[in-house]
């Protein structure tokens, strides 16, 4: 059987890197075991997935490379498909309509009463909870609501599917049996009669619990006691994102689905829709959160975000996608630059990660240097380009860029190349405080700056041994070069100092050098 996965993203702006991840494990799936990636747009909230959104979504994919096999799917073309899923599921008794107060009637699907044939329930055994005795139990068709004791004797609220609680007996403070579910369901389910008690003390029951065996998790399990109705379709008749989300399953014939762990709650509901649909689950696989630096789920606030954000500031789409194939997934030995090719052919579901993934800008960055380091020179300039001023000198931009593009990490630093082209920079008060408050340091640079103007020459060499013979003249050997940086570019680091001086020009270099020395002494003096 041909394996099946698809990206169903809700395109409602920029495309978050979470998602496209999500794109790429199971692209990468697909690739790897022969199967198809299909493509399926939820767009259901009509007003935010606009033609814009969905373009933005098909600009990522189309920029990193991620193709799919058949055409793609929106989701609000099969609308027709899904009230008709769900006006046979309340035929069958698995979904229930319920009158609102706002006009319409939202339908709710029932986990049914009777799925101990279902493969992904079991019985773990007895359970009871103690109540509060100012609480009520009531038991209806739509589920049962009871008051548990919270800290401090509070009264918690509780609701739970009537499925979750099999053989329930209620029993009062005298440890009389007061109802019994399993003689009554007929009742409740049936002729909709509701049950109502004050002063229940305890009700134990049968506990059954959701399981299924995660590819990536391992096996994961919820008590069936825990879980509520859902709603299927709104009262305004719009089907919702589970009824929608699992009829498309079915119809593309998903076999695997691999999402975002935040997903998982979601897939014990799903393995019911299927179940009431008459259609087998497809296998499912969890990946891990991608998180901050806290362990908090990465967001805009801790930086870049989104696809776009990464794109503008320059950032290659084969490092992008080369590092966030890293963030949950391991080749299973130490290689981290891997070619698209590379990466497929190693890439299998069990070597994803469980634990959450932590994004780290720097790492990134170095990822895309050692990307931007091989490219053609050629296409280094197109990308340069791109960020440079256009008043600078394309010949002088491009001695510029040959010298800085082992250096490079991120197109969007070309904007600090400025001090090339023009003197009009500032120096960072804080670093120049640090190299320039000593007059010697300032006394050994004007030596620096006459034995400059004094030289035939202007060389790379020459420019080298000036500065370290005269710092150690001084006594203060490899002292001299920080604060010579500072002037002549009023960065604190770059390529070699005696390269960066040389394409600078000595009459520029020295005019800076003087310009320093002139405005530490009027600061520090």
């Amino acid at each position: 059987m041909t394996n099946r996965v698809r990206f169903a993203p809700s395109p409602t702006g920029q495309v978050h890197i979470g998602n496209i991840r999500t794109a790429i494990f199971n692209w990468l799936f697909a690739r790897h075991t022969g199967g198809k990636f299909l493509l399926r747009i939820e767009d259901t909230d009509l007003e935010r997935s606009t033609e814009e959104a969905i373009n933005t979504l098909m600009n990522c994919l189309d920029w990193l490379d991620i193709d799919y096999d058949e055409q793609p799917v929106y989701q609000t073309k099969l609308r027709d498909s899904h009230l008709a899923a769900t006006n046979r599921m309340i035929s069958e008794g698995y979904a229930y309509k319920v009158p609102s107060a706002n006009g319409g009637n939202p339908v709710f699907f029932r986990f049914p009463w009777n799925c101990d044939e279902c493969k992904f329930v079991r019985v773990t055994g007895e359970a009871f909870y103690d109540l509060h005795p100012e609480g009520v139990l009531e038991v209806t068709a739509q589920g049962i609501n009871f008051n548990t004791i919270g800290k401090g004797g509070k009264s918690v609220k509780n609701s739970a599917c009537i499925a979750g609680f099999r053989n329930m007996l209620a029993y009062n403070s005298f440890g009389e049996v007061v109802f019994e579910l399993e003689k009554n369901i007929s009742e409740v389910l049936d002729k909709q009669q509701a049950f109502t008690f004050k002063n229940i003390a305890k009700i134990t029951f049968t506990r059954r619990e959701v399981f299924f065996n995660d590819i990536i998790k391992g096996e994961m399990s919820k008590p069936l006691d825990s879980m509520k109705d859902l709603i299927i379709v709104r009262s305004d008749g719009t089907p919702v994102f589970h009824i929608a989300n699992v009829c498309d399953d079915i119809t593309q014939e998903i076999t695997h689905i691999i999402r975002g762990d935040d997903h998982v709650e979601n897939t014990y509901r799903h393995l019911f829709l299927f179940y009431a649909l008459g259609a087998s689950a497809p296998l499912y696989g969890h990946m891990p959160m991608i998180v901050n630096s806290s362990g908090k789920p990465f967001s805009k606030r801790d930086g870049d975000a989104f696809v776009g954000d990464f794109r503008e500031k320059g950032f290659l789409p084969e490092a992008l996608y080369n590092y966030l194939v890293l963030l949950g997934w391991s080749p299973g030995d130490d290689r981290e630059k891997m070619t698209k090719q590379e990466i497929i052919n190693s890439f299998t579901l069990e070597r994803v990660k469980s634990a959450p993934a932590q994004f780290d800008t720097n790492k990134l960055m170095n990822m895309n240097g050692m990307y931007i380091a091989e490219l053609p020179f050629e296409d280094f300039m197109q990308n340069v380009r791109r960020f440079a001023l256009p008043q600078w000198d394309n010949a002088q931009l491009e001695k510029v860029s040959e010298l800085m593009k082992s250096r490079t990490k991120v197109f969007s630093q070309v904007k600090d190349w400025n001090y090339f082209f023009t003197d009009e920079f500032d120096i960072d008060p804080k670093n120049f405080e640090k190299h320039y408050k000593k007059p010697e340091i300032r006394a050994a640079l004007k030596v620096v700056a006459d034995r400059l103007s004094s030289e035939n020459e202007f060389t790379a060499e020459l420019i080298h041994s000036v500065i370290e013979d005269t710092g150690a003249s001084f006594g203060m050997p490899g002292k001299l070069f920080q604060p010579i940086r500072l002037a002549v570019s009023g960065m604190a680091g770059g390529a070699e100092l005696d390269a960066t001086m040389l394409l600078i020009g000595r009459n520029r270099c020295i005019k800076n050098i003087e310009r320093a020395i002139k405005l530490a002494e009027q600061k520090f003096s």
